[in-house]
C-alpha cells in the first residue's frame, strides 16, 4: 500500500518557487513548518496555496523550514486524523511550543475506512521516521505514558465530550455580561474524561480572549486545581501551548487570595477536581473563609465546577450533593451536566461493577475479563513483583496503598511493610509528576500523588483499615486504623462523623483502583479479607 515520504524544505519564497509541480500539489497530505524551538502542524490539499498563505502570516513566518509528509493512500478522513495525532504527541514530545489553535470540529473520534491502518501503522511510520531525522526527541510510547500527552487540550473528543465542551463555552459567552455570577456544574466518576474536556475547553476559551472578533476577548480566565501533581502537569501543558500561560493555572487559595486583594472579579474559572476544595475554614492552607467555592463564586463572573462527590478524601472538604446544591443553588440553572462514559480503563462492565460494589461494601464473584488483567495476589511481594514485570513490558506501572501506614512530611522516610514487602511511601519534587519518573517504581504512591492520572497496571495495597466481616460476608471499615489523621480534621458541622470517616476511605479505594488502564492487581493486609478474596 505504498510506504511514508517525507519531504523538508526551507520556509521561504524561493524554495517555495523552486519546487516543480508534482501529483501531492492538489492531493491530501499532513505538513509542519518549525524552527529550534516552535511548530505548527497542518493538512492540506492545496500545498502551495497553503504555504503561500502561511507565508503571510506575521506568526508562521517566522518559522524556517517546512516538511511535507506524503502518502499514495492519504484521504481528508486520515490526514485529519493524523494532523490532530502529530499536534498532540509533538506536545507530548516537549521540544517545541506549539503555535496551533484547537480544531472543534475536526478533533472529534469518529470511524473511517481502515482507520486502524492510518491511525497505527502509518503513524508509527511516520513518528519513527521523525525520530531517525532527529526532528522529534522522543518514542511515541514514551509520549503515550506523559500525563501532558493524556491532558493535551488538542485530544480527538468523543461526541459526549464534545457536546459537553460546546455546551460550557455557550454559558461562557451568555453569561459573561450578566449581573450575577453564574454557575455550570458537571459531574463524572473517576475515569470518565472530566479533565481531559476541561483541558480541551480552556484553551478555546482562551484562544477567544485573543480573538477581537469574539465577545470573549480580552477575559482574565483561569483553570484552578487543589492538586499539585495535576497543577504541575497543567502548568507544563501551557509551557508548549500558544494560547496558555502558566499564571493561568493556580490553587484554590492562592486565586482567592489574589482576588481579595486586587478587588476585582476574575471573567470565566474552571473548577478541576472541585471535590478537593476547602468546604471550611483551613488555617494550615492559609483558607480563613467558610468554604472555597462560596470564595470563588464571590470573585468570578462564570464558575464551571467539575467534580466528583466519590472523590472526596477529607473531611475539611467533604462535600455531597446537598452541600454543593445549596452553595450553588441561587447561581445555576439545571442539573449538574453528567459525564458517565468510561475511559480510563479497558475493562468491560463486570470488572467496573466489580469495584462500584466493593466500595459499597459487598464482594461479588470476581470477574473474568479477556482484556483486562484483574488478579487477588495473597504476597504484597509477590504483587509488586509482577508490576516491576509490567512496567518493564510497558511502563508506567506502580504500586500504591489506602493510607494505613504512618506518612510524615518531615523530610524522613516512611515505610510500608506487609509480609516480605519493606517499600517507601512516594517521593515528590516540584516539577514532575510521580508516577512518571523512573525510580519511583521502587516506592508506593498515595492516594494524593495518584489521584486524577493514570496508571498502565496499578497494584493496589489494602492496609489494616480495609477488613473482612465475617458474619455479614461483605467489607468492614475501621476507621481508627486509618492514618491519614489530616483526612479527620474539620468535622465541625457534619452530622455523621464515623459515616464520613468510613466514606473517605472507601472512596480512597475507589480512586486507587480506578488507575490502571490495562490492569488492576490487589493485595489486602486483613488475614480474612485476603483470603475472601483469593477464594473468589
Amino acid at each position: 500500500m505504498g510506504t511514508i515520504e517525507l519531504k523538508t524544505w526551507d520556509f521561504n519564497k524561493t524554495a517555495l518557487d523552486s519546487i516543480k509541480k508534482e501529483a501531492y500539489f492538489d492531493y491530501p497530505v499532513v505538513y509542519f513548518l518549525n524552527n529550534n524551538t516552535t511548530v505548527y502542524i497542518g493538512e492540506t490539499v492545496a500545498f502551495k496555496n497553503r504555504m503561500k498563505s502561511h507565508l503571510s502570516n506575521i506568526e508562521r513566518k517566522k518559522l524556517e523550514k517546512m516538511t511535507l509528509i506524503i502518502h499514495e493512500k492519504f484521504h481528508r478522513s486520515a490526514t485529519y486524523n493524523i494532523e490532530t495525532k502529530l499536534i498532540n504527541y509533538f506536545l507530548g514530545d516537549n521540544r517545541y511550543k506549539l503555535q496551533n489553535k484547537s480544531q472543534t470540529m475536526q478533533s472529534v473520534m469518529h470511524n473511517y475506512h481502515d482507520k486502524e491502518f492510518y491511525d497505527i501503522k502509518i503513524f508509527n511510520e511516520i513518528w519513527t521516521e521523525l525520530l531517525n531525522r532527529n526532528m522529534v526527541n522522543s518514542p511515541a510510547h514514551v509520549i503515550e505514558n506523559k500525563d501532558i500527552f493524556k491532558l493535551s487540550p488538542f485530544k480527538e473528543l468523543t461526541m459526549t465530550q464534545l457536546e459537553l465542551k460546546t455546551k460550557i463555552i455557550e454559558v461562557c459567552e451568555e453569561h459573561i455580561d450578566d449581573d450575577e455570577t453564574f454557575v455550570f456544574m458537571v459531574k463524572g466518576e473517576a475515569g470518565v474524561g472530566k479533565s481531559v474536556v476541561l483541558s480541551s475547553v480552556f484553551n478555546s476559551i482562551q484562544e477567544r480572549a485573543a480573538d477581537k472578533n469574539s465577545n470573549l476577548h480580552q477575559t482574565k480566565n483561569y483553570l484552578l486545581v487543589n492538586h499539585s501533581e495535576m497543577l504541575k502537569t497543567y502548568k507544563n501543558i501551557a509551557a508548549n501551548v500558544k494560547f496558555l500561560k502558566k499564571n493561568n493555572f493556580d490553587k484554590p487559595t492562592s486565586f482567592i487570595n489574589k482576588q481579595k486583594k486586587a478587588a476585582e472579579k476574575a471573567d470565566i474559572v474552571l473548577v478541576d477536581e472541585a471535590h478537593l476544595l476547602l468546604s471550611r475554614a483551613d488555617a494550615f492552607n492559609g483558607f480563613n473563609e467558610n468554604n472555597q467555592l462560596e470564595e470563588i463564586i464571590k470573585h468570578s463572573k462564570v464558575v464551571i465546577v467539575v467534580y466528583d462527590e466519590k472523590q472526596v478524601l477529607k473531611l475539611k472538604s467533604y462535600w455531597d450533593e446537598e452541600r454543593l446544591k445549596k452553595i450553588v443553588s441561587d447561581y445555576q440553572r439545571g442539573e449538574p451536566y453528567v459525564l458517565r462514559e468510561q475511559f480510563r480503563m479497558d475493562a468491560g462492565d463486570d470488572v467496573i461493577n466489580w469495584i462500584d460494589n466493593f466500595v459499597e461494601k459487598r464482594i461479588l464473584q470476581l470477574p473474568k475479563d479477556e482484556l483486562y488483567d484483574f488478579q487477588i495476589f495473597d504476597s504484597a511481594k509477590e504483587m509488586h513483583d509482577a508490576i516491576v514485570e509490567k512496567n518493564k513490558e510497558h511502563g508506567l506501572s506502580r504500586v500504591v496503598s489506602t493510607f494505613d501506614y504512618e506518612h510524615k512530611k518531615d523530610g524522613e522516610q516512611y515505610y510500608i511493610r506487609e509480609d516480605s514487602l519493606e517499600i517507601p511511601w512516594n517521593s515528590t519534587d516540584t516539577k514532575n509528576t510521580w508516577a512518571e519518573k523512573p525510580e519511583t517504581i521502587k516506592e508506593a504512591g498515595s492516594i494524593y500523588t495518584i489521584q486524577g492520572f493514570d496508571l498502565n497496571y496499578v497494584g493496589v495495597i489494602l492496609g489494616p483499615s480495609v477488613t473482612y466481616d465475617e458474619q455479614n460476608g461483605c467489607v468492614k471499615i475501621l476507621t481508627e486504623k486509618y492514618s491519614d489523621t489530616e483526612a479527620f480534621r474539620g468535622k465541625e458541622g457534619i452530622e455523621d462523623v464515623e459515616r464520613a470517616k468510613e466514606q473517605i476511605i472507601l472512596n480512597s479505594i475507589n480512586v486507587l483502583m480506578k488507575r490502571g488502564i490495562k490492569g488492576l492487581y490487589v493485595f489486602a493486609s486483613d488475614e480474612g479479607l485476603r483470603e475472601r478474596l483469593i477464594a473468589l
